[in-house]
């Protein structure tokens, strides 16, 4: 097919190794210390092999639009066991989990419902595994108090671990906490990194704008379904922000967070912010690739629409790989299924083979954490005693197909 249509020809990916590469033991026929570099090498073939994306989708933003407007209803069903957890800061959020556990976060308004989380999960679940988080105030969670999510507050997704590693003590989670980390391994897929970078490019362009509006409306309608719960703290300075929102038209992703997110994002210091590109320099990831002490593999695409600006070097950090498609999307990677005009998402091939290899090849050494209390019914980890979660409500069936009206997918 690729003579007839040459221009979706795979590349080979881009993989950075740092100069250096962290060692590790293993134990497949025999133990062994390798770098992380030949454990990539040997154990995710796919990542080093080409990726041709469907010959009718063969550019970046065709893959992300069909992200959005693809029907994925058909395809890696997933039912979930949804348990509310409560914050000691009185937010809510939910989980969906001795095998592996795989903790899946989704993207900026999406949910486990998101096709790209399915895809992962889908064939992870056939094993005894488990698995998904969903931030507080996204699709289907209660917003409980005067915060919501944002890429500067990981608190949430910290607490979860607490929780997590309280349920299975025993089992290698995978999914920044330097050395005491409680995750075996990570991996990343489209990270925005610089978020003051790539919104920046987002707006120089004017289909930049049409996708940053497009997320912009995401968000607008994600608050507005949170509107009934905010109005009950009518003085508050968040539910002064998200009325403010609300009442934008067609905001950029950056005119949102300048409204709301800046306020809204975050409970305590150093929220609130002065401004959106405070907030972004603040909470941009990339700043922090090295403090990273687990196996962790990154891959974007070369052709993202949203996230154009990717940190190859990870800052020299001998615990990071860093992944460059030639193709995909944001979020996409969609290739040719065998069935005449259907796809299948290549990436789930790279992240399987990776999570085999880091949670049932490579050996690991259990650090000595600091223990988990429960303290007036909350998990609370020592020297952390301002964070702390308990289960509200547990073992919801959740069909995981199911979005919700006014959210676009994909995103």
């Amino acid at each position: 097919m690729n003579f007839l249509f040459p221009w979706t020809s795979g590349r080979k990916t881009e993989v950075r190794h740092p100069p250096t590469s962290a060692v590790v033991t293993i134990q497949d026929y025999a133990t062994r210390r390798i770098s992380l570099r030949e454990l990539v090498e040997e154990k995710c073939p796919s990542l080093h092999a080409k990726f041709h994306p469907a010959w009718w989708l063969p550019n970046g933003h065709l893959q992300t639009l069909y992200c959005v407007l693809g029907d994925f209803s058909q395809k890696d069903k997933v039912v979930y066991k949804r348990t509310m957890l409560r914050l000691k800061d009185g937010g809510t959020f939910n989980l969906r989990p001795d095998a592996p556990i795989v903790v899946v976060l989704h993207g900026l308004t999406g949910g486990s419902y998101e096709s790209y989380v399915r895809a992962i999960l889908s064939p992870v679940c056939l094993p005894p595994s488990e698995g998904g988080l969903g931030y507080r105030a996204v699709v289907g969670v209660p917003i409980t108090s005067p915060q919501f999510y944002s890429a500067g507050h990981t608190d949430d997704f910290r607490q979860a671990i607490f929780y997590i590693s309280t349920l299975f003590p025993n089992a290698p989670l995978l999914g920044v906490e330097g050395q005491l980390c409680r995750l075996r391994s990570a991996c990343v897929l489209g990270c925005p990194w610089n978020l003051t970078a790539n919104n920046q490019r987002l707006d120089s362009s004017y289909i930049g704008h049409v996708y940053s509006k497009g997320m912009g409306q995401n968000l607008i309608n994600l608050l507005k379904s949170h509107l009934d719960s905010l109005s009950q703290t009518p003085d508050h300075d968040v539910t002064k922000a998200a009325m403010a929102a609300v009442a934008l038209n067609k905001p950029t992703v950056k005119e949102f967070d300048n409204t709301f997110t800046r306020v809204g994002g975050g409970s305590s210091p150093p929220w609130p912010f002065a401004s959106a590109a405070d907030y972004y320099e603040y909470a941009s990831s990339h700043k922090v690739l090295g403090d990273v002490r687990i196996p962790f593999l990154a891959i974007n695409t070369a052709d993202d629409p949203v996230v154009q600006e990717v940190p190859m070097d990870a800052k020299g950090n001998e615990w990071v790989i860093m992944a460059l498609t030639s193709h995909g999307g944001h979020l996409g990677w969609f290739e040719a299924d065998e069935s005449w005009g259907q796809v299948r998402r290549w990436i789930k091939r790279p992240v399987l083979e990776w999570f085999h290899a880091t949670a049932e090849v490579l050996q690991w050494e259990k650090p000595q954490y600091p223990d988990i209390r429960e303290v007036d019914g909350y998990l609370t980890e020592v020297g952390r005693e301002t964070l702390g979660c308990m289960v509200t409500d547990k073992e919801q069936i959740i069909r995981g197909t199911e979005g919700q009206a006014g959210i676009m997918a994909g995103l």
